[in-house]
């Protein structure tokens, strides 16, 4: 067991984790990055990445994460293979935080950059096609589907947008949902329901995953909810849309969340309520969930705890002062 003492402590090591480290460690404050059970995020599960800036060709999303790692290390971060399993911020910077290892962190910022799982079905074939024609996010892979026929699961929100967003790549878009209503807000509904291109499948879910010949995926297995019966639904993608499930179990009672458990954080700022502690990417952000923004937000992280402690700073040297004076 050890103590690590740090300017700035990073927990997580996606986007917005590597990112916050890259410009923490250029203004020499000696960031260290707690990289938890995933080191690099949802990306290292990704296949091919076309949507990232600055690559002309597509790249793997483990191979961008291990470079954004590399960059991180050659500018000065730490990084430890370590999962934090408390936080203590109530009393303020220094914040404290402890490992699973026993280690002990002290750090004078915090940035939270714990991300955001795709909740999945756990039916099988789901995962050992992930990237062969199942996916959770039609904004990262809907462009591979091309002129091809498309499925999306789920009735809420998150489903119709996927099912919507698909229709600018793929004229045979199907929703699969459970129920025999949506759970989407009306407005998403009526568009969904009056789009020549999407059609629904009421009442069904998803028992598995079929692979074809090439070993991507061909069918879907279909239970009818109401009337038990089976049937096989042929497509070239699955798009699994029931939502997501941030990371912040660590931070209930000791961070504002809405209703789906992300952090809060000022409009347009990653300043949560506690000063000193920031949250960046997908543990704040339900909406757009992507690695540009995720690192953005990282950046943004970064450059507002350097103010921050900039400000501590000089309201420490200021006191020290005022006391000397009214010691003299």
């Amino acid at each position: 067991m050890a103590t690590h003492r740090t300017k700035m402590l990073i927990i997580g090591s996606g986007p917005a984790g590597y990112s916050a480290a890259i410009y923490a460690a250029r203004a020499m404050m000696e960031p260290i990055v707690v990289q938890g059970l995933q080191p690099g995020g949802q990306l290292t599960i990704t296949t091919d990445v076309e949507n990232y800036p600055g690559f002309a060709d597509v790249i793997q999303g483990p191979w961008l994460m291990e470079q954004m790692q590399k960059q991180a290390e050659h500018v000065g971060t730490r990084m430890m293979w370590d999962m934090i399993v408390d936080v203590d911020i109530a009393g303020g910077s220094p914040f404290r935080a402890i490992g699973d290892s026993g280690d002990e962190y002290i750090a004078d910022v915090l940035v939270i950059a714990t991300g955001a799982q795709a909740k999945w079905l756990g039916v099988p074939g789901e995962h050992e096609m992930g990237g062969k024609g199942v996916s959770a996010c039609a904004t990262c892979d809907g462009f591979f589907y091309r002129g091809k026929k498309v499925a999306v699961i789920g009735g809420g929100n998150t489903a119709v947008e996927e099912a919507l967003y698909l229709t600018n790549h793929s004229d045979d878009v199907t929703l699969i949902h459970r129920r025999d209503e949506l759970r989407a807000e009306k407005i998403l509904q009526e568009r969904l329901l009056n789009h020549p291109k999407i059609s629904v499948l009421w009442n069904k879910t998803v028992e598995s995953f079929e692979a074809g010949p090439s070993g991507a995926l061909a069918h879907l297995n279909l239970r009818d909810t109401v009337t038990g019966d089976a049937s096989t639904f042929e497509v070239d993608g699955g798009f699994v849309a029931i939502g997501h499930a941030p990371a912040t179990e660590l931070f209930k009672g000791k961070l504002p969340m809405d209703d789906g458990g992300y952090l809060l954080t000022e409009p347009g700022s990653p300043k949560t309520e506690v000063p000193g502690v920031f949250a960046a990417g997908d543990v704040t952000d339900h909406v757009y969930r992507q690695a540009v923004t995720a690192a953005g937000m990282g950046c943004m992280a970064a450059l507002d705890a350097e103010r921050f402690l900039a400000n501590l700073e000089i309201d420490i040297d200021g006191h020290a002062h005022a006391a000397k004076e009214a010691a003299e």
